[in-house]
């Protein structure tokens, strides 16, 4: 059968199962069972039992459930109203208001987990609700938090740059310093984006009466921040000064969150409980989503579409420029079949060869990956952070990603500014070297 036929049947089906109301997770294990059943006379029973087997037991999953614990406990304390009241006067005056939040805390949330899934969790669990309760537009309060939530494949500590830097023999610390500037660049064009969004639409945002607060008064107020950012200082300084690996700092934060929900006088046996199976739900969620998509991932590699697609890519000899935009057609494609890091797991021993040939940096092309894989994260049927906010809300998947659809054009458009500006990506590491 054509390669292109192959992937049409098996991308129409996965279509409709999740157009059916089938669970995610089953949707994924279906096609990739139909994979491969008609496509490949791998043993499929092992094949299913071990790859579900080896995602489901991971340490490095263990800070994900971890991370969504945490954001549980902030949502049932006082510390996520205290993050709005302490951020709020100093938003007053900023066209989108508390909006703003949504991609403050996901980028700064994205530089404790390294996970686009724990970040969405985390920072939705306290977003939605108190924005919600404000009446924000839900149209914006979606898009904001599945737009910024991608930030935690980028800014470091980045689960998929470690695995890039693996894959492609990259400095891993070289990498993680080089998705700094272009992790500033997307937050300042999503503040940007919500801002001009306001001004054409004021009367959409709550709060226009607002009373203007001294200087001081704003910092008074601002007191009501400081267990989140004790919080932030406990979980980052654990992480970059050595103490603890990103899993173990998951831990520090857990501990954090109910020593300062127990300070805020918020903590009891009943909260507790509550948050522990509100982080068990959510957590088995993604992990079984995970086993899917793990599931779906070595599927697609007994059929070969993947690589098949890869070869035929390199197969046109073409420019830079156009190979880099055919490789972003291509990433966010495979986007819609698997998770970000499969993608790069089983295309980059491909690709490498034709990308370095065409004089293209390995360093800058893995900030480059990060950033389509991101905006695979927001495309549907297969975006996680999609998958992740309809667990959370409820709400229809095609309507977050409608949401999110003007905050993957604005990952498109850091996408090209790296392509004319490389020196946005290189310019640190290159000072690191020095």
């Amino acid at each position: 059968m054509p390669d292109i036929s192959l992937t049409l049947i098996l991308l129409l089906l996965l279509f409709f199962l999740l157009g059916s109301g089938i669970w995610v997770a089953f949707s994924l294990l279906a096609v990739g069972m139909a994979g491969m059943a008609l496509f490949s006379e791998a043993p499929l029973g092992e094949v299913m039992a071990t790859t579900i087997w080896g995602a489901s037991n991971s340490w490095a999953l263990a800070a994900l459930p971890l991370f969504v614990w945490m954001g549980e406990i902030l949502f049932r304390s006082r510390l996520s109203e205290d993050m709005f009241t302490g951020l709020s006067p100093w938003l007053t005056h900023l066209p989108g208001r508390l909006l703003h939040v949504n991609i403050l805390g996901c980028g700064i949330f994205a530089a404790v987990s390294g996970s686009s899934a724990a970040t969405a969790a985390t920072i939705g669990k306290m977003s939605i609700p108190e924005l919600a309760r404000r009446q924000y537009p839900e149209s914006m309060v979606l898009g904001t938090l599945a737009g910024s939530a991608t930030l935690g494949l980028l800014i470091p500590p980045s689960i998929i740059l470690i695995v890039y830097g693996v894959a492609t023999e990259q400095s891993i610390a070289r990498l993680f310093i080089a998705g700094v500037l272009p992790g500033c660049l997307l937050v300042t064009l999503f503040i940007g984006y919500v801002v001009v969004w306001s001004l054409l639409h004021p009367k959409a945002i709550p709060g226009g009466g607002a009373v203007t607060l001294s200087f001081m008064e704003k910092i008074r107020r601002s007191r009501r921040l400081i267990p989140v950012i004790l919080l932030i200082l406990g979980v980052m300084g654990s992480i970059y000064s050595g103490i603890a690996s990103p899993t173990d700092a998951a831990a520090v934060g857990v501990l954090l969150a109910l020593v300062l929900s127990w300070h805020s006088g918020s903590l009891s046996r009943a909260t507790f409980v509550d948050g522990l199976l509100g982080a068990t739900k959510t957590s088995c969620m993604i992990a079984f989503i995970l086993a899917g998509a793990a599931f779906l991932t070595v599927a697609m590699g007994f059929t070969g579409i993947p690589k098949m697609l890869a070869v035929w890519i390199s197969g046109m000899n073409l420019s830079p420029y156009a190979l880099l935009g055919a490789l972003t057609l291509f990433f966010i494609i495979m986007g819609c079949f698997l998770d970000g890091i499969s993608v790069v797991v089983l295309t980059t021993s491909v690709i490498m060869p034709m990308v370095e040939q065409a004089g293209i940096d390995p360093l800058w092309f893995g900030i480059f990956v990060v950033i389509v894989v991101e905006m695979a994260q927001i495309t549907p049927p297969v975006g996680f952070n999609l998958f992740v906010i309809q667990g959370l809300t409820g709400i229809d998947i095609l309507r977050v990603a409608y949401a999110a659809m003007p905050f993957f054009l604005l990952l498109l458009v850091g996408l090209s500014l790296i392509v004319v500006f490389p020196e946005i990506v290189t310019v640190l590491p290159n000072m690191m070297g020095g």
